[in-house]
């Protein structure tokens, strides 16, 4: 009798040949010559098929005897990941992962794929095998692709993980960091030198962005050598699923955050010019230089730039670039002080984040809506809008924020004369100094702030300094991820 183990792989087997003929269980079993109860106990584990029957089953299904053992070896292997990661049958994370076996296990029928195939094949099961695969965890991710070929070696899956690793960046970094190192694993499996070459160098690029996302700069510069290496290593092979301008682009990022500002610009140039007309590109590297301006303090600079790629960003309607294209817009006229016009701009805004989700966004526009009713005169407004985000910022241990909504919103107290809660504000700001990645001047600025308030000493003037001079250690700061910034 076949043990447990047994029909766990054997189930998954059967359903997989059943799932290519696209026939009911009635159908397949008169296909195979096995009743339709038979495989209905096969595939729910509770019987294990005679090798007659398993193989009458593989023939219908057009599969070749040949590859059943080997589909057996791939079921059993994720099985057993499954199992050391306590996933059990009867768990919903398990009936999850049998789905997704289902899914990608046709890519095993085909080992092969020493001739190129068309890209649009490539795009195309890199795009189901990406699918199935995006729920789960990264080690659940990363055996699978390891475990059959051709996905293991489909250079737009590469791309497609690129591209995840971007987005990951905005949650968090040791998840693009692991996606930018899966897809150099794939792009090292590539046939073809000029291509593997071309692959290799596009997510180089992207392991160097998610290394500058986590502030190893030193990291991000190596990677970077080695991107363009190998970029100009595979310049006979080109596509535009292999952009150069996003790898310029991605570049930039880094020097940015560097604060090698004129290399920064001179690369963001450089990217327009490779677009080549692309609209959604253009639109992204414009917004991209605008944060650039922003960072150098320059926001009438920041402002014409993105003036600039107002056309080319609406044209796209994607919902994330026009966020920050109407969110920085918005922003740099609050830093100029010109309230009207950003209070203009804010519904769109708002509408713009409630479609984009996210809490950061919901709260940088909630602080946008306090600056910009702060700078109008409607002190009780801006006063609701500082204490909640203040509140959050606080709970989020953000300490820039935290600070700065909080001086905020000493200004509007002290505007009133009341120093007791301004007090209150300082001795509430007491874990930013504990707080990692402050920069040593915002600590001493705000040190002075601090020790004024306590004795109920602040000014406004004081006030206003030490928040220009926070303001500023930000923009230094070395890393920032705001998405509302692009």
């Amino acid at each position: 009798m076949a043990t447990t183990e047994d029909a766990s792989v054997t189930r998954l087997v059967v359903a997989f040949l059943r799932s290519l003929t696209g026939l009911s269980q009635t159908e397949f079993g008169k296909a195979a010559r096995v009743a339709q109860t038979e495989i209905s106990r096969y595939e729910l584990g509770k019987e294990t098929p005679p090798e007659a029957k398993l193989r009458r089953m593989a023939k219908a299904s057009g599969v070749s005897w040949a590859l059943v053992p080997h589909l057996r070896r791939f079921f059993a292997a994720v099985l057993a990941t499954a199992e050391q990661a306590e996933a059990r049958p009867d768990s919903a994370t398990f009936r999850v992962l049998e789905h997704t076996l289902l899914a990608v296990s046709p890519y095993l029928v085909e080992e092969s794929i020493s001739e190129a195939k068309p890209q649009e094949e490539e795009a195309r099961e890199a795009e189901e095998v990406w699918a199935a695969l995006e729920p789960f965890p990264m080690e659940y991710r990363r055996r699978l692709i390891e475990l059959f070929p051709r996905a293991s070696r489909n250079w737009v899956l590469a791309v497609t993980l690129c591209k995840a690793s971007v987005r990951a960046a905005s949650r968090g970094v040791q998840e693009a960091l692991e996606l930018a190192a899966l897809a150099l694993w794939i792009a090292g499996q590539v046939p073809g030198e000029h291509r593997r070459c071309r692959v290799q160098g596009f997510c180089w690029g992207h392991v160097g962005n998610a290394r500058r996302v986590a502030t190893d700069f030193d990291g991000a510069d190596e990677a970077f050598a080695r991107a363009w290496s190998l970029w100009a290593a595979g310049a006979d092979f080109d596509s535009e699923l292999l952009p150069e301008w996003r790898l310029l682009s991605l570049e930039a990022s880094l020097r940015r955050a560097q604060h090698r500002f004129p290399q920064a610009l001179n690369l963001l140039d450089r990217a327009m010019a490779a677009s080549r007309g692309n609209g959604e590109a253009a639109g992204r590297i414009l917004v991209k230089k605008s944060n650039v301006f922003e960072h150098m303090g320059d926001s009438e600079s920041a402002l014409a730039v993105l003036r600039e790629a107002a056309p080319w960003v609406e044209a796209t309607e994607d919902v994330g670039l026009l966020f920050a294209l109407r969110f920085n817009t918005a922003d740099n006229l609050c830093h100029l002080k010109r309230w009207e016009e950003a209070a203009g701009l804010l519904p769109a805004v708002r509408e713009l984040a409630v479609q984009q989700g996210g809490e950061m966004n919901r709260l940088r526009v909630v602080w946008l809506e306090a600056r910009t009713a702060a700078g109008l005169g409607r002190a009780e407004e801006a006063r609701a809008g500082l204490e909640h985000v203040r509140q959050h910022f606080t709970d989020l241990d953000l300490p820039y924020e935290a600070a700065l909504s909080s001086l905020e919103l000493a200004v509007l107290w002290l505007e009133e004369g009341r120093t007791a809660e301004v007090r209150g504000l300082a001795i509430g700001m007491a874990w930013i100094f504990k707080a990692k990645g402050i920069q040593r001047e915002a600590l001493a600025a705000l040190q002075l702030f601090r020790e004024a308030a306590l004795h109920e000493a602040a000014t406004l003037e004081l006030t206003r300094r030490v928040i220009a001079e926070i303001e500023a250690a930000k923009r230094a700061a070395p890393s920032e991820r705001g998405q509302g910034k692009g």
